[in-house]
């Protein structure tokens, strides 16, 4: 199947007689007729379904269609994004390891891996993701798991170089771990350029609607475990802790998706729940028709607001002026570059609060990448718990208004962007 039937048709054929719509399994736990069915299922997990902080049908189908989009072969749904990003990168690290990231992401994440990780034994190293690839490896060491990127940092809107980072997983042997959660598969697909692990907010684009939390962690089957020194210990030796199966020997090319549910996700139950894993994917269903119409009204506002006399700068990389332009050029599949922008407002804080109180049609809310337009300043809501420090690594100046841009008629968002920003003057 094509992308756009992926979305529609996905993982989920009914049979003669079953329901045309994906059902909810609005079950905890699932029905064997004898001992020895149920202790074959715990022995082999991908047979069948126990308990649903393991694994559910619903749950399973949304996995699939995931994993179909991304080009992977393995997902695993999780109770938010957070959820997903703590989960992957535990089940690559023990305490004692650490994982090099780009120090453009978001600002939770920025936090999990900075403080949080850094209590329970896990290093985090992060880099500037345009630093030269050879001032990067300085970080590495023989104790190195992952090196981390966002597609679209959140909210820098720094463009990943994926060429670059997965030259240098592959030259140490690290898993190439990417958020793909602002471009989504629609518009860039990180397996095409060497990536081995990507996660989702599925809260954000794949949802849609702003009415479901959850996370997604999905295995792109092309990362070597076996003879990977770096991975002996947790992939290439017995778990004992479950019936000594031995990851990467047992699972294949599902190696890492394999080892987080029968590991992770049975130990910190983080599942994401039936119903909103059956909203999740009816939402999908449409999410190349939202991505392309939030592209196309987002690259709008960007060249309004590029040429309006209030605003200092723009990023967003559909303008020929930013500059990401020509790395986005190059590993974006052509359909847009997504509905998220920042800009700088002249006039600084006291500017972007007068602008956010003066919209009306936009919403000021801490969510992004839903079909309604909102706005957001980050300085003082979702990184606010940084330093000033901090907020300069992460690339977030006090002047930089968010905006995500909807699906709604381009008219109307432009009216409103407009007269707020005559009114952050006054």
């Amino acid at each position: 199947m094509e992308f756009e039937s992926k979305c529609v048709q996905g993982s989920y054929s009914p049979k003669n007689g079953e329901p045309r719509v994906l059902p909810l399994a609005q079950s905890t736990t699932f029905f064997y007729e004898n001992a020895d069915k149920m202790a074959y299922v715990f022995d082999y997990p991908e047979t069948g379904h126990l308990y649903t902080r393991i694994s559910n049908p619903t749950i399973d189908a949304f996995e699939k269609k995931i994993a179909m989009l991304e080009d992977g072969v393995a997902a695993l749904a999780c109770s938010s994004g957070m959820a997903a990003e703590t989960l992957a990168i535990l089940n690559a690290c023990s305490a004692g390891d650490n994982i090099i990231s780009s120090s453009m992401v978001y600002g939770g994440t920025y936090n999990l891996f900075n403080v949080t990780l850094r209590r329970y034994g896990v290093d985090v190293r992060f880099f500037d993701p345009d630093a030269k690839a050879e001032d990067i490896e300085k970080l590495i060491d023989d104790k190195t798991k992952i090196i981390y990127g966002e597609t679209i940092a959140n909210p820098a809107m720094t463009i990943l170089d994926f060429d670059k980072f997965s030259k240098i997983a592959n030259k140490y042997g690290l898993i190439f771990m990417v958020d793909n959660t602002l471009a989504t598969p629609y518009l860039l697909k990180p397996k095409d350029h060497g990536a081995h692990v990507v996660l989702h907010s599925t809260t954000k684009y794949l949802d849609g609607h702003a009415s479901c939390v959850g996370g997604i962690i999905v295995d792109l089957g092309n990362f070597k475990f076996q003879g990977n020194p770096r991975f002996e210990e947790l992939f290439n030796q017995p778990d004992e802790s479950y019936h000594g199966r031995t990851y990467s020997k047992d699972f294949g090319n599902a190696t890492f998706a394999a080892k987080a549910r029968c590991q992770m996700m049975r130990d910190f139950g983080s599942q994401m729940s039936p119903f909103n894993a059956y909203l999740t994917n009816l939402n999908s269903e449409t999410l190349h028709l939202r991505m392309q119409r939030h592209s196309e009204n987002a690259q709008k506002i960007a060249e309004l607001l590029e040429k309006h006399p209030q605003v200092e700068w723009v990023k967003y990389p559909g303008l020929k002026s930013d500059k990401y332009y020509d790395i986005a050029k190059k590993y974006y599949r052509g359909n847009g570059f997504g509905g998220m922008l920042v800009f700088g407002i002249k006039g600084g804080k006291e500017a972007a609060v007068k602008f956010q109180d003066s919209l009306k049609f936009l919403s000021i809310v801490t969510h992004i990448a839903d079909s309604r337009s909102s706005v957001l300043h980050p300085a003082s809501t979702t990184h606010r718990q940084l330093t000033a420090e901090d907020l300069k690594a992460c690339g977030v100046p006090e002047n930089l208004i968010r905006l995500s841009i909807g699906i709604e008629d381009y008219k109307d968002i432009e009216a409103d962007i407009l007269q707020a920003l005559e009114a952050s003057k006054k």
